[in-house]
């Protein structure tokens, strides 16, 4: 299981990957520490204040959750930036992978996995559903996609497999969306590619791809 990464400035490649052990989890895995997770890795760095606005939380329950995930190394504080009253605080810039199988039997962590897991999908789903809801223009409409297979039946060798290519696909995309960006001269068709930059929008890729049981082993 991936969660959503936090895009660098300028991406060229994956975000380091980051594997979450049994102590990482559990500092994670609580409804209001992985909103404020969410915020900061989808719209970059904010102070306590911000996000209490935009979770209509106190001030000092937010602080004290951002301290939380600082000291667990999710978020770092942003230097050069805001004073020691009113700290600006940004995510770690790492892909969060987590293998439920190393925690459905530790019963310290049973509690913790539950809350991650479904805490995460709400995300994905209330993200999906933000998007659903929102005005946008014909070629962004047309371009997005809420998309189901369910005709396959593939082995669970190729069902991580299949997984592996498409995570392949989106860091092919991921590349060119950043790719020549620090060269010195301006390439050929330089122009055109400022112009598909200032059109670009971030872009959310959510992946869910899970065995299904049979009628008969319901």
């Amino acid at each position: 299981m991936t969660d959503a990464p936090e895009p660098a400035p300028e991406p060229s490649g994956p975000p380091p990957v980051r594997r979450l052990d049994a102590r990482s989890l559990r500092a994670l895995a609580h409804p209001l520490r992985m909103r404020v997770l969410e915020l900061l890795t989808l719209d970059g760095p904010d102070t306590a204040t911000g996000l209490c606005r935009r979770l209509g939380e106190n001030t000092g329950t937010v602080s004290w959750h951002l301290r939380h995930l600082a000291d667990h190394g999710f978020i770092e504080e942003e230097t050069g930036r805001g004073t020691r009253r009113e700290r600006w605080w940004r995510a770690v810039a790492v892909s969060r992978q987590l293998d439920t199988t190393e925690f459905r039997d530790d019963p310290d962590s049973r509690g913790a996995l539950s809350v991650y897991v479904q805490e995460l999908v709400q995300q994905h789903f209330h993200q999906v559903a933000g998007y659903l809801a929102e005005d946008w223009d014909p070629a962004w409409r047309d371009a997005g996609t809420v998309t189901q297979w369910h005709d396959l039946r593939l082995t669970s060798d190729q069902l991580a497999a299949l997984n592996a290519e498409l995570a392949d696909v989106v860091d092919r995309h991921r590349a060119a969306s950043g790719a020549g960006r620090d060269a010195g001269a301006e390439p050929e068709g330089a122009d055109e590619g400022r112009d598909a930059d200032a059109a670009a929008r971030p872009v959310i890729i959510q992946l869910q791809s899970f065995p299904r049981k049979e009628r008969d082993e319901r």
